[in-house]
């Protein structure tokens, strides 16, 4: 059973950056995928998920420039992020869950994987 996000990278502020996020040994399709990210210092942050169904949630502080979508065909989860800024830079994480109620509390997941560091210079 694994998540693995990937896309991260180093960018500059106002530019684009796509995260992906790969399943393997499970049923994607049984799942809600949230992303999370983690800045030096600071807490863990929710920051979108999207149920098995396709219904959508995005944090205050990315609403807009995220867009969060999936392939189950793929078994794939995405996180298309735009207009970047400086206070974007963080480790970024996807996770997989039954119950997207719990998505946001970033508690007790069934499943993590591992981060992918995205940096946006100013």
């Amino acid at each position: 059973v694994q998540l693995q996000a990937s896309g991260g990278g180093l960018v500059h502020a106002g530019e684009s950056l796509k995260l992906s996020c790969l399943s393997s040994g499970f049923a994607l399709d049984d799942y809600a995928v949230g992303w999370f990210r983690q800045a030096p210092g600071k807490e863990r942050e929710w920051l979108s998920c999207i149920s098995n169904d396709g219904r959508t949630y995005y944090a205050d502080s990315v609403k807009g420039r995220f867009t969060i979508s999936r392939d189950n065909s793929k078994k794939m989860v995405y996180l298309q992020m735009n207009t970047l800024k400086a206070e974007d830079t963080a480790v970024y994480y996807c996770a997989a869950d039954r119950d997207i109620a719990t998505m946001p509390m970033g508690k007790y997941l069934d499943h993590w994987g591992q981060g992918t560091q995205v940096t946006v210079s100013s």
